[in-house]
């Protein structure tokens, strides 16, 4: 935690900056930032399902395009 006292006749303005310094050191923001767009692991079967699908999707793709046909939604 952070914590920054206002010093005799010091500004709102430097107390802020000094806050602000003292924030950026202590790397909080960097940490709350990885924490924000953080996700839970997959579980092994559901990455092994997901990995499937794509293998589907794949050889699907390939099968259209060496009959000349047009893929839609790529």
């Amino acid at each position: 935690m952070v914590e920054v006292r206002k010093r005799d006749k010091e500004s709102t303005g430097s107390l802020l900056r000094r806050f602000t310094r003292k924030v950026q050191q202590s790397r909080v923001l960097l940490d709350a930032r990885k924490r924000k767009h953080a996700t839970r692991p997959k579980s092994k079967a559901k990455k092994h399902k997901d990995a499937l699908r794509r293998e589907v999707k794949r050889k699907e793709y390939d099968k259209l395009r060496k009959l000349g046909k047009e893929v839609q939604g790529r």
